[in-house]
C-alpha cells in the first residue's frame, strides 16, 4: 500500500496484544474481529478529517497565509484543513491480511500530511514546508473500543 499507513498486529504486552492473542488462542481466526476494528478505525479516522484533529486529539495546523490565498483565489472554502476535494479522507482503506489489519490510504501525498516535509520543488507549490497533520493513529479512545470488539469476538469464540 503506497502513501501511509498504520498496523495492527497481535506483540508485546499490551492489553490489546493480549485480547488479541487470547481471540487467536480460543478461535483460530482473527479475520472477523480485524474487520470490525478496520470497519471502526476507517469511520473514526474519516471523523478526523471532519474534526481536523489529530489521533492524540490536537488540532492540525492552521492553513498557511500561500494556501489560503491560492483557496481564495480558486473560490475554495478557507475553513477546512485537508479537505479541498475530500481525495485523502475518501481515500483511507484497510486491508486484511494473516492476523494482520493495515488502514492507510494510497494516495502519494498521504504521508507528506501524515508526517509533513517540504515539497517537491516540481509540485503545485514548490518548496513549501508543510507541517505534519496525523490522520492516522489510534487515539487511547479508540484503544478501549478495539478492546471492546475483542473482547466481543472472544466471548463468541468461547
Amino acid at each position: 500500500m503506497a502513501g501511509t499507513q498504520i498496523k495492527v498486529e497481535a506483540q508485546g504486552r499490551t492489553a490489546i496484544s493480549k485480547a488479541l492473542n487470547n481471540l487467536l488462542k480460543q478461535s483460530g481466526n482473527l479475520t472477523p474481529a480485524l474487520a470490525d476494528i478496520g470497519e471502526y478505525l476507517l469511520e473514526s479516522t474519516q471523523q478526523r478529517f471532519i474534526d481536523q484533529q489529530a489521533p492524540n486529539g490536537s488540532p492540525w495546523a492552521e492553513l498557511s497565509s500561500t494556501t489560503v490565498e491560492r483557496k481564495i483565489t480558486e473560490g475554495e472554502r478557507t475553513d477546512r484543513i485537508l479537505t479541498e476535494s475530500g481525495t485523502l479522507a475518501s481515500s483511507i482503506h484497510y486491508q486484511l491480511g494473516h492476523n494482520q489489519l493495515e488502514l492507510g490510504s494510497n494516495e502519494e501525498y498521504a504521508a507528506m500530511q501524515q508526517f509533513g516535509g517540504v515539497t517537491s520543488p516540481f509540485s503545485m507549490m514548490p518548496n513549501q514546508d508543510i507541517p505534519a497533520r496525523p490522520f492516522l493513529g489510534i487515539a487511547p479512545f479508540e484503544r478501549a473500543e478495539i478492546i471492546d470488539i475483542l473482547q466481543h469476538h472472544l466471548a463468541k469464540a468461547l
